[in-house]
């Protein structure tokens, strides 16, 4: 091959790796830098609010997203009760809701003013202070939000690895007297500790990243640290700081996710999974109440919450108004789902026809995105951004009269390099995923046949790379959907996206007004929820063939 090819698919690839560090070293150095008069403000004021405050949230959430992404992942692989098959798939769909669109609903319905207590008023005939009703607005509430649409990723995680798992230990465990929940106990679950405590950090580096649903419930964190110091004080370098503890944390949980991810594997030849346990009389009613319930409080109440609210409101999809909204909202999920895309192509090529010390740290600094909140990526973007702006505006002022304006600060450019660097690691895993079964002997075999390494990802690596690539695509693409934070720090003056407009509406307290753009955003992201329904689907078909055993046993 050219040598020109070979320094081009490499230079790309570190170009891709250098615009995803360059927010770290940004976040950084505007950190040691900066002024520290506005962190010892907040050090004798809010800062130990915001520890406190941000890992409390982390535990309730990685405790609750445990428990119910755990218990109903066993239930619907390892036994049979009314309804499984529909629930194993429903279970999956509260990752279509953002945590923030399900705090407007559960605000409109259990705050002071909601249905709920207004009925109990009117029926016991209280006043607003005769009886205590649980606050919805705070902590506690936003840990139940954001764990009501978080658990998937355990559920996901730990259901793929009961599936997966021998049935020889758990036998064995009967054989010697155990039940079947005392072996799930000392048994099924230890072995799927390692994807279970996976997707339970997965789920603490998104608890970190929210800003959405702790804003509004004034739940002060980090995050929302971030977004006040940025915009409340003007103070750029003490936004700065905030990111740069924020993103120790997060650095930190993402090593502890890929060192239990490396740590997932087990010894033993797999022997087929166990036919499921028939559950019968109460056994039964609790095992179909335990896994609807996460379905009804995640999706089906939220839903017809916002349904109700939006149909009181006067907002009016179709004016020239929220088309624009939904315009921006679409211009920029499409084209920042095809950048991302196109630059996991990139550093997973290089990776793959160069395997380097050099492209695989390439691909670990790509993966760091993912870890890292939205708002701390903004100031990383932000900082370097806005000093080249103005030093270019300043040269060609001085030179040729010339007032450049901002010409990355002011334009969706940076936001589009923001969303990439926040959601390259999904595209990422989903390019290795689809080359998992690619040998590297056809890529020889392209070679021989006259193509370079252009021509092997063109005519090879891309056909077969479709069906992950478009599921990458839709997934990045609903996930700039409904980036907050990111979108509010770095988009252009009036332009304004569907989760901009149903942040700002909840903000000043008209949440009927925010259903409208919030359904519209739950109505998208179920695209590629169904998606991963239908492989779900799929997976199931394929677990019925390795069942081994008799008819299963009623318990």
């Amino acid at each position: 091959m050219p040598r020109s090819s070979f320094s081009l698919l490499n230079g790309l690839a570190w170009l891709v790796a250098g615009l995803c560090l360059l927010p770290f070293v940004a976040v950084a150095t505007a950190a040691f830098t900066g002024s520290v008069e506005s962190l010892m403000m907040l050090w004798d004021t809010v800062l130990w609010r915001y520890i406190s405050s941000t890992l409390t949230l982390v535990v309730l959430v990685s405790l609750g997203t445990f428990t119910i992404g755990a218990s109903t992942a066993w239930l619907v692989t390892m036994t049979e009760f009314k309804g499984r098959r529909a629930l194993e798939i429903a279970l999956v769909l509260p990752l279509a809701m953002p945590a923030y669109v399900m705090a407007y609903g559960y605000t409109h319905v259990f705050d002071h003013p909601g249905i709920v207590q207004t009925t109990l008023r009117s029926m016991m005939g209280w006043g607003p202070r005769d009886y205590w009703f649980p606050e919805i607005r705070s902590l506690g509430g936003a840990a139940l939000m954001l764990t009501l649409v978080l658990y998937p990723y355990v559920y996901l995680l730990a259901r793929t690895a009961f599936l997966s798992q021998s049935s020889t230990p758990f036998l064995a465990a009967r054989a010697l007297g155990r039940s079947p929940w005392q072996a799930f106990w000392s048994v099924s679950l230890p072995m799927a500790r390692p994807a279970i405590a996976a997707g339970v950090l997965l789920t603490a580096m998104e608890t970190i990243a929210d800003y959405g649903t702790v804003s509004f419930f004034a739940v002060p964190t980090f995050a929302t640290g971030i977004y006040n110091s940025w915009f409340g004080l003007a103070d750029r370098g003490a936004a700065a700081q905030l990111s740069l503890g924020l993103l120790a944390f997060a650095l930190f949980l993402a090593i502890l996710e890929r060192n239990t991810r490396g740590a997932a594997r087990y010894d033993g030849a797999h022997k087929g999974t166990l036919p499921r346990m028939h559950l019968s009389g109460w056994r039964n009613t609790w095992a179909t109440i335990a896994c609807a319930t996460p379905v009804a409080l995640g999706v089906v109440l939220p839903v017809i919450a916002l349904s109700i609210m939006a149909m009181e409101s006067e907002q009016e999809l179709t004016s020239r108004r929220y088309i624009s909204f939904i315009q921006n909202s679409l211009t920029l999920a499409s084209v920042a789902a095809v950048v991302t895309v196109t630059a996991a192509l990139v550093l997973g090529s290089a990776h793959r026809f160069v395997k380097s010390r050099g492209t695989a740290a390439s691909l670990y600094i790509a993966r760091l995105g993912y870890a890292v909140p939205g708002g701390v990526i903004a100031v990383g973007l932000m900082v370097p951004g806005g000093a080249f702006d103005n030093a270019l505006d300043a040269f060609m002022e001085s030179r040729f009269g010339i007032d450049t304006g901002l010409l990355i600060t002011g334009t969706i450019t940076a936001l589009v390099v923001a969303y990439m660097i926040r959601f390259l690691a999904a595209a990422l895993g989903a390019y290795e995923g689809g080359l998992s079964g690619v040998s590297a002997n056809i890529d020889a075999a392209g070679r021989v046949l006259g193509q370079g390494r252009w021509g092997v990802i063109r005519k090879v690596h891309v056909p077969v790379l479709t069906p992950s690539m478009l599921t990458a695509l839709l997934i990045v693409f609903v996930d700039v959907m409904k980036e907050l934070p990111a979108t509010l720090i770095m988009r252009p003056f009036n332009y304004d996206t569907l989760a901009v407009q149903a942040h700002r509406l909840a903000s000043d307290e008209r949440l009927e007004g925010a259903a409208v753009p919030s359904l519209v955003l739950v109505a998208i992201g179920l695209v590629p929820v169904m998606i991963l329904c239908r492989r779900l689907a799929r997976q199931n078909k394929t677990a019925a063939k390795n069942v081994i055993g008799d008819e299963p046993a009623t318990i």
